[in-house]
């Protein structure tokens, strides 16, 4: 069985699919392939079944990553399939809580720049969909120094499980 885990952002077309699409290349690099599942979610519905944005697309793409993405709205019913639910602003995880259907869901919650030891006090990725170009860079710049982390916690977690 696959360790399994979901970004989660408001809309699922900027930050989070961003977020999926480096720790999916996180995941290979590190061997973890078929060990280790990662896909995205947005806590509000508003943007399901659109492509990621098109600015969020062109940074990934740029630095290499896969951007093929289909927005989709986090559902209460994936916590039993997931492990982490990693949410990218502090207004996320207290959705996220609220649909938790147990105690234990709610406790796989946490914020992605919590397994950043250099974001500080300030772990949230803030939302660049208002802004210009430099707001998405910036946004891949704190999921990669995130995602080392990330992925360092998911190794110990699956450590001696083989694809």
């Amino acid at each position: 069985m696959a360790y399994r885990g979901c970004l989660v952002c408001t809309g699922n077309i900027c930050r989070s699919p961003m977020a999926e699409s480096v720790f999916r290349a996180r995941i290979v690099e590190a061997g973890l392939d078929g060990v280790v599942e990662a896909d995205s979610a947005g806590t509000d519905g508003r943007h399901a079944g659109d492509g990621a944005d098109p600015r969020a697309v062109a940074v990934l793409e740029e630095n290499g990553y896969a951007a093929d993405h289909t927005a989709r709205r986090f559902d209460p019913s994936w916590f039993a399939r997931l492990d982490p639910v990693v949410a990218l602003d502090a207004s996320h995880p207290r959705t996220l809580r609220c649909l938790a259907p147990t105690q234990r869901d709610a406790d796989k919650v946490r914020l992605l720049r919590s397994y950043d030891p250099g974001a500080g006090d300030d772990l949230d990725v803030p939302d660049p969909y208002y802004g210009e170009t430099d707001g998405f860079y910036a946004c891949l710049e704190m999921v990669e120094a995130a995602g080392t982390g990330l992925l360092s916690s998911i190794r110990e977690q699956t450590e001696g499980q083989a694809a």
